[in-house]
């Protein structure tokens, strides 16, 4: 292979991005973190500047910011292939290990220190998705405007059952449009600082430099070339497995619905997982209600996006609807279909959009719709955090429904008492010991097992 200009070989980023990938863990703020004291810090690869400026796209971005971060950097430094080699050397162990959890899920989930762990890890990653809520509503919700935004896609999803894609389109149209009349109102979001709050100085020696790079610039016909090719790739093995299956068969299914769900991911995967487990419970029957919070609780405690949690609800759903083949089979298959159709479209938003990153990065009129659209994320995750709540502390939850109006209301009678008490303790460890997410989960799925083995045993 021709050294690369800069004269960082190959060989050397492969070592790099396979460390950052094994140390991915602690959610996008702190994959950022891990990228930015590496890249810039350590490697000198990027200068600080250059890192903000690809972030602040990634950030406008459907999909994993983190994850195409690593992927526009391995593009910089060594073209297609170290895009490629950066974004699924990123994916690859949080993959792997939500994979073999899954087997251990499906195959073992009768075994009483097995289910004790899920039973304990449930009521601590509600924690953590109400610690989500409060984290990005302190970066969005900066005034009022911002705030009647939230309100608003709360109603609407949770009341409403307004459709996630919908909510996410008028937030940033209202955004965009809002803008161009009352900018100190929408021009909430204007970008991530990755190391340290006062580390605002640049990195001036490194290796790429503030230069436009030769393979950067961008052409018409790389532009037609890259979205040909990856058109193709995510495209082609759906239209080939309805030809072959048919279009109900459960890997089109999943593909369709998730290649869908690839397209509005905006926000981080909290936006969009209230979304999916909807879907996965009330339309496909791919979960039960209370299964996709073991799903986020495997998300959480291995490396990798937390979108990566989509694994396990396709897994579980071609488990449960396998046909043909032996459920362990289907639901690997299905991991690969599902882990495909995500990532995919982040590849081709990176390979596509990155020559035009400077034009782009400019037009405040940009960040003003992702200001509206991180103001209704805010409302989506706290509709993601009751809908987990009602189904975690509660054995039943009946659906009530007055014309285009949507109740849900808890049977009382079924409050999970052990549930309520480790929700507690997660709570308190989170937010009044600042224990941290992986401790607390750890300390709860303890728990849960030793409370299911002496009680439930």
């Amino acid at each position: 292979m021709e050294k690369p200009g800069h004269g960082v070989p190959y060989r050397e980023a492969l070592r790099v991005w396979t460390g950052i990938g094994l140390n991915s863990f602690g959610g996008p703020a702190g994959q950022i973190a891990v990228m930015h004291r590496v890249l810039v810090e350590e490697k000198r690869w990027i200068s600080e500047t250059r890192f903000l400026h690809a972030l602040n796209y990634c950030m406008l971005l459907p999909g994993p910011e983190a994850m195409q971060l690593a992927t526009y950097v391995g593009w910089l430094m060594h073209r297609t292939l170290g895009g490629l080699t950066a974004g699924i050397l990123f994916v690859l162990p949080g993959f792997l290990s939500i994979l073999a959890l899954s087997i251990l899920y499906a195959g073992f989930q009768d075994v009483g220190v097995v289910a004790g762990l899920f039973f304990g890890l449930k009521p601590a990653v509600l924690a953590v998705v109400v610690e989500a809520v409060i984290r990005i509503g302190r970066k969005a919700l900066k005034n009022r405007v911002m705030f009647s935004i939230a309100v608003l896609a709360f109603v609407a999803i949770f009341f409403f059952n307004v459709p996630f894609p919908i909510i996410v389109l008028s937030a940033g149209a209202i955004g965009f449009f809002g803008g161009m009349f009352w900018r100190e109102k929408f021009l909430v979001i204007k970008g991530h600082a990755a190391g340290s709050p006062d580390s605002t100085s640049a990195v001036v020696d490194t290796v790429l430099g503030e230069e436009m790079i030769d393979h950067a610039r961008p052409t018409a016909g790389r532009t037609t070339g890259v979205l040909a090719i990856w058109s193709l790739l995510w495209f082609g093995p759906i239209v080939l497995m309805a030809f072959l299956a048919g279009r109900d068969h459960i890997f089109v299914q999943q593909a369709t619905f998730f290649s869908k769900a690839a397209m509005v991911t905006f926000g981080g995967a909290y936006s969009v997982l209230a979304y999916v487990a909807q879907k996965a419970v009330d339309t496909y029957g791919w979960l039960n209600p209370g299964e996709m919070l073991d799903g986020l609780g495997m998300a959480e405690t291995t490396p990798g996006p937390l979108i990566q949690v989509v694994q396990f609800v396709g897994f579980m759903g071609a488990y449960r609807q396998a046909g043909d083949l032996h459920p362990m089979l289907a639901g690997l298959i299905a991991s690969v279909v599902v882990t495909w159709v995500t990532y995919v479209p982040c590849f081709l938003w990176i390979f596509l959009g990155a020559p035009y990153i400077e034009v782009l990065r400019g037009r405040e009129s940009l960040s003003c719709a992702l200001s509206g659209i991180t103001a209704a994320v805010v409302g989506v995750v706290l509709n993601l955090a009751v809908w987990f709540s009602l189904h975690t502390l509660f054995g039943a939850v009946d659906e009530v429904s007055w014309s285009v109006l949507r109740l849900y209301v808890p049977q009382w009678s079924t409050l999970r008492v052990p549930s309520l008490a480790l929700a507690m303790l997660a709570a308190v460890c989170i937010f009044r010991l600042k224990l941290g997410m992986l401790p607390t989960l750890a300390l709860c799925a303890v728990l849960g097992a030793a409370y299911y083995v002496v009680w439930e045993g």
